[in-house]
């Protein structure tokens, strides 16, 4: 009997075919979509993460820039005067008269400085001079009037409103005149120097508030008599279109004009 060797030849068709299948044939389409449609995702994923990132950015930004303007905002605010005293206004109490206090403001600051004095009862209360203007340095007293009412209407008023006192600071450029309205065109720039607490001394008793209140209300009185008198003539006279007149000049022209009194009635 004839006996044959080797494996049936439809087999090895089958396997031979299987392996020079290409991997681009049709078959692997499904596979390659599948790729396709993982890279957009991924990229619609990294894409969302990318406005994810960018909004916590923005927000951080957005609260340190909050942050920041707290931070300033309760920082203490740059002095330009000094006050002496410093937050009180003492007034001797006499109910039912009209009574006065004095403060005195130094402009601390290296620029000239214009100051106001604010008070949310100016019926009542008012100060002497009501602002002005200091160069680096200069100091002045000021009065400030307050009219003292009696116990029992003290205490209506209160219930009401209580009066406030206040000193707002502006700065200036040197040579510039002091008007109330530079306080309302720059108001972006004012600051509040001090809001001044009233303390009532009593007139009966010796204290070292009252002795200092009478010593700067006699100074101010002082500096608003020397502002009455008028300059003292250091030199000639210069009016109209800068005509100089000295005495010689004068003396000469009332001796023309009664020359001419004379002619006139001699004729």
């Amino acid at each position: 009997m004839e006996v044959v060797h080797g494996k049936p030849p439809s087999s090895e068709g089958k396997v031979w075919n299987l392996c020079k299948m290409p991997f681009w044939q049709p078959g692997n389409s499904s596979s390659s979509s599948s790729n396709t449609t993982t890279s957009s995702s991924l990229t619609s994923q990294n894409r969302q993460q990318h406005n994810q990132n960018q909004q916590q950015i923005d927000q951080g930004t957005h609260s340190m820039n909050t942050v920041s303007s707290v931070a300033r905002s309760l920082l203490p605010t740059r002095r330009r005067l000094r006050l002496d005293p410093a937050n009180k206004l003492y007034f001797p109490y006499e109910p039912g008269k009209q009574v006065r206090s004095a403060i005195r403001i130094k402009n601390t600051s290296k620029s000239h400085a214009a100051f106001k004095f604010q008070t949310n009862a100016p019926k009542s209360c008012f100060m002497r001079p009501p602002g002005g203007i200091l160069a680096p340095g200069e100091s002045i007293v000021v009065t400030v009037f307050k009219f003292v009412e009696h116990p029992e209407e003290e205490k209506q008023t209160e219930q009401k409103c209580k009066v406030k006192f206040k000193i707002v600071s502006l700065k200036v450029a040197e040579g510039m005149e002091y008007v109330p309205e530079l306080f309302d065109e720059q108001k972006d720039h004012v600051a509040v120097e001090q809001i001044l607490r009233v303390v009532f001394l009593d007139i009966e008793k010796t204290s070292p508030a009252m002795e200092k209140l009478k010593r700067q209300l006699a100074e101010a009185e002082e500096a608003v008599e020397t502002r009455k008198k008028p300059p003292e003539d250091t030199g000639p006279r210069i009016v109209g279109e800068g005509l100089v007149i000295d005495e010689w000049k004068e003396r000469r022209e009332r001796y023309l004009a009664r020359q001419q009194v004379e002619g006139v009635d001699s004729v």
